[in-house]
């Protein structure tokens, strides 16, 4: 990647974390036994139970939350590389700590990818960039969180073989 190329994915990515405002507000309201409903500033709602029978539990929604951040970043990095995503998945799978309190130890990723101008070097460097800079969810959690990030590159659905 070019002097160039870095200042244009640079910029462009600034452009878009730049949206973000310092402060975050939500509300979180008790529904009933241990249910609780979340709603965010844009009206979005998201149940939480600690038995999963109305809702995810809160843990659940970490570990998507991290997905979702790291997901956001890298397909917006590669799409900055000018790759064509055809298909994108985030498997992931969270190890707790056995004693309260029971926070994650480690979580691994496997990032099924498809696509044009698709290679190793770019993924890469798409997911270096979210974990040392860009994710906020990812730079939230326990320095001591062992994180491992896989990929998988898939064949471009309709792509000739």
């Amino acid at each position: 990647m070019g002097e160039q190329d870095k200042g244009e994915l640079q910029d462009a990515l600034q452009g878009y974390k730049a949206g973000i405002t310092p402060g975050v507000k939500a509300t979180l309201a008790w529904s009933r036994d241990l249910v609780f409903a979340g709603t965010t500033p844009q009206g979005y709602e998201i149940e939480f139970d600690a038995d999963a029978q109305w809702g995810c539990k809160p843990t659940e929604a970490l570990l998507l939350s991290l997905a979702g951040c790291m997901a956001i970043d890298i397909v917006s990095i590669l799409n900055k590389m000018r790759v064509v995503l055809t298909a994108f998945r985030v498997d992931v799978t969270g190890q707790r700590n056995p004693e309260p309190p029971q926070y994650f130890r480690s979580v691994a990723m496997t990032l099924h990818i498809a696509g044009q101008n698709l290679d190793a070097r770019r993924v890469e460097r798409a997911i270096a960039l979210s974990r040392q800079t860009y994710c906020s969810v990812y730079n939230s959690l326990r320095p001591d969180l062992e994180l491992t990030v896989r990929y998988v590159l898939e064949e471009a659905a309709g792509a000739p073989s």
